[in-house]
């Protein structure tokens, strides 16, 4: 399959997926109150994310190991501090331009509990499925175009699986969040894209597109406990 077909074939079926479970979550819920609407969004995305990276094993190389502990720290702590940085960054815009500061809808509508088990591991794996697992690497054979950041070398694939992994946030606004923390969560979205996009891409391992996902929920996370 040529660079062009893989590149707009991915990007459609990673649009399908996520219009897909989106509305799954919009119209199915679960009888028990514990379980949050994005459940629903999340099993789809993870099940039709696993569905298509295995049916079209032979353009995804997915892998996924158990990491080496002496190289978690650098991606875990890289996607803590886009989290802590940008949005500190983005808050004093926000501030600024005089917007409010808020928190995203599915952390200030859960518990601690569900904070940790819905949004800090069961989103991360899913939403990492499907635009790193499927789509970065569906998009490989573009890792030699890319850009160079300082010292860092950031490719196509890594690039374009952050920018789609903003833009969908752009979804939000359905769902009644203001502009303001839209535009801070697609930012943030992208940079956090962009540094699990890169370790996965560094160590050719999903797991680290996942750790780094994670530590950039840790964040909030804390918050939802403390609050």
């Amino acid at each position: 399959m040529k660079k062009t077909q893989l590149l707009i074939l991915g990007l459609v079926i990673t649009l399908v997926i996520f219009a897909l479970a989106t509305v799954a979550g919009k119209y199915f819920t679960l009888e028990s109150s514990f379980f949050p609407s994005s459940f629903i969004t999340h099993t789809v995305m993870l099940v039709l994310s696993g569905a298509v990276i295995f049916g079209l094993k032979k353009h995804v190389p997915f892998r996924m190991a158990m990491p080496w502990p002496t190289t978690i720290w650098k991606p875990a702590l890289f996607g803590f501090l886009s989290c802590f940085i940008v949005n500190i960054l983005l808050s004093i815009i926000t501030i600024l331009a005089g917007g409010d500061i808020k928190a995203h809808p599915l952390m200030a509508a859960s518990t601690p509990l569900q904070a940790f088990l819905f949004v800090f591991v069961y989103a991360s794996i899913a939403e990492e499925l499907l635009l790193r697992g499927f789509l970065q690497n569906m998009l490989s054979p573009l890792q030699d175009r890319g850009i160079r950041f300082f010292k860092v070398r950031l490719s196509l694939p890594v690039i374009l699986s952050a920018v789609v992994f903003g833009l969908i946030h752009l979804v939000l606004l359905n769902a009644g969040a203001g502009g303001f923390l839209v535009f801070r969560i697609v930012i943030f979205t992208t940079v956090l894209g962009l540094v699990a996009g890169y370790y996965q891409e560094k160590y050719n391992n999903f797991t680290y597109a996942v750790i780094v996902h994670m530590a950039g929920n840790l964040m909030g996370l804390v918050s939802a406990f403390i609050s």
